[in-house]
């Protein structure tokens, strides 16, 4: 049994618990100064301050010794929404949209989700997987240790299998575990348009009993948006892929305000619904009152230089927010940790407790792993990350600049930066 003791962390940030936080609590972090924890194999066995746990180690030889000092400890992070496979790049969107034309437009004229589908098509599960790999790579060194990723970019069955087998193959290859999503209802394709019902049936009778009888998502996913899949389309997918085993998921009200997105979501019993930069107020009470976690993405909206959700309205009324990141090729090509930081806290009012809260228990519950990873407990599983510096007040501070200095994952250290 491997057995590791971490001690005299400058700040511990344990955000214990087993469920997700709501409002207020989410500002309790459990912070704990001069901290320690007890690690045997994968699992954490002891947390509390280094006194009350020197008196269990007693100098064992058994204990590989960390030393913490000056050094914040936190979860890892877990980012719950990303679109992380895909083929191709829409570098030229991105500079029409920095003229001015939004998002939709660019849409309606060929672009958007629909232009990564070729060469997304065109991509084997090889090609998926050395793509996958460096970005997980990147993930890691900003201290992301669990990551939901979605398909979406095939919208047809072969590609749609391809990319989840491949996200498979990353879960079972890399350290950073993998949370896949089925997401073929992305966009409707002008084959498709004007028969959104029965491009949702096909994905219902003709690639999802597939992907359940593979275990190749875990979750299903739909793009709920005007000009895209409306409310009763959406809620008629979500329900009939409930029935199949799927846990919900669902894109809501990024782009118009009152379409109603949140509040299916609530209603259906999603996991937890994102975007959510138009949420209504009724959206927003049915979240607080049910168990979908309100997840922001606020580099989307910096991106597409849009409002941000409005991540204070929603703690303050009682939800539980978690923020990821969104990356994907056209509206989002960023997974920065430390950018999420600055714009949860500059502009998204939140605080830095508010912001881990988001990014690590409440991701952890976006992505039903609340139970197992999010927090610095007994009995989870150890995926723990050091920072150069003592306090997360730098988090901020530092405005943009990763301070990750070390990253252990499932007990061992998988990342260190050299500073």
């Amino acid at each position: 049994m491997s057995k590791r003791y971490i001690r005299h962390a400058a700040e511990l940030v344990t955000c214990k618990g087993r469920t997700a936080k709501r409002g207020k609590e989410m500002s309790d972090i459990g912070l704990i100064h001069d901290g320690a924890v007890i690690i045997e194999d994968d699992k954490i066995t002891a947390v509390g301050t280094t006194e009350e746990l020197d008196r269990i180690v007693k100098d064992s030889p058994e204990y590989e010794v960390i030393d913490a000092t000056g050094k914040a400890v936190m979860p890892g992070f877990v980012d719950s929404h990303t679109h992380f496979l895909f083929g191709g790049y829409r570098a030229d969107e991105f500079g029409w949209r920095l003229k001015g034309d939004s998002y939709m437009s660019i849409m309606e004229r060929g672009g958007g989700i629909n232009a990564t589908v070729v060469p997304t098509r065109n991509a084997s599960v090889d090609d998926f997987v050395a793509l996958g790999l460096e970005r997980m790579n990147r993930m890691l060194e900003f201290g992301v240790t669990t990551v939901e990723g979605k398909s979406g970019y095939g919208m047809d069955h072969d590609t749609e299998i391809r990319m989840l087998e491949a996200y498979k193959k990353l879960n079972e290859s890399h350290p950073v575990d993998v949370v896949s999503t089925f997401l073929g209802p992305h966009s409707v394709l002008p084959e498709w348009k004007g028969k959104e019902r029965e491009f949702l049936d096909y994905m219902l009778t003709e690639v999802m009993p597939e992907v359940k009888e593979k275990g190749l998502a875990e979750f299903a996913d739909i793009f709920t948006e005007k000009g895209v899949f409306d409310v009763p389309d959406s809620e008629y997918y979500l329900t009939k892929a409930a029935e199949m085993g799927f846990k919900l998921k669902v894109h809501a009200d990024e782009i118009t305000p009152g379409f109603g997105a949140s509040e299916m979501a609530a209603r259906v019993g999603a996991f937890s619904a994102d975007h959510l930069l138009k949420a209504s107020d009724e959206g927003i009470r049915m979240m607080a009152e049910g168990r979908t976690i309100s997840t922001v993405l606020p580099l989307t909206a910096f991106c597409l230089r849009e409002p941000y959700a409005p991540a204070r309205k929603m703690i303050d009324s009682g939800c539980a927010v978690a923020m990821a990141s969104d990356l994907n090729p056209g509206s989002c090509f960023s997974n920065s940790i430390p950018l999420m930081i600055a714009t949860g806290c500059i502009y998204m009012n939140m605080s830095i407790e508010e912001v881990i809260t988001a990014m690590t228990i409440n991701g952890a519950a976006a992505v039903d792993r609340a139970d197992q990873i999010g927090s610095i407990e007994e009995g989870k599983q150890a995926d723990i990350i050091f920072l150069k510096f003592p306090s997360i007040q730098y988090l901020p501070y530092h405005t943009g600049v990763n301070l990750v200095e070390t990253v252990i994952k499932s007990g061992k250290t998988v990342y260190h930066k050299e500073w």
